[in-house]
């Protein structure tokens, strides 16, 4: 029978596995977006209720977008966009190598 790891050993093994990486860096990726919708939405002086009335989305749904909890799809980011007066640049570029 295998000897069992400690759960010091699975942690330190988790944190530096490509799975954590990845799901740190998408939820890196989500943060930012929120950021700036909010930012831009503040700017504005614009409710969540404002914009998602005028992208025909529900306010909880703009708190949990702006909160970094969900990754909003294209659509949604041009709905976005627009409704903020907000021109949607997406960008495609080498990846970083991981040290």
């Amino acid at each position: 029978m295998a000897e069992r790891r400690s759960w010091s050993a699975l942690k330190r093994e988790r944190k530096v596995s490509v799975a954590r990486r990845a799901g740190y860096r998408r939820a890196k990726e989500a943060y930012e977006i929120a950021e700036r919708v909010r930012q831009a939405r503040e700017r504005l002086g614009m409710t969540q209720s404002e914009l998602a009335t005028r992208i025909g989305s529900t306010q909880p749904a703009i708190a949990r977008l702006e909160a970094g909890g969900v990754m909003p799809n294209l659509d949604t980011l041009h709905r976005i966009a627009e409704a903020l007066g907000l021109e949607l640049v997406v960008d495609l570029r080498r990846a970083r190598r991981s040290a």
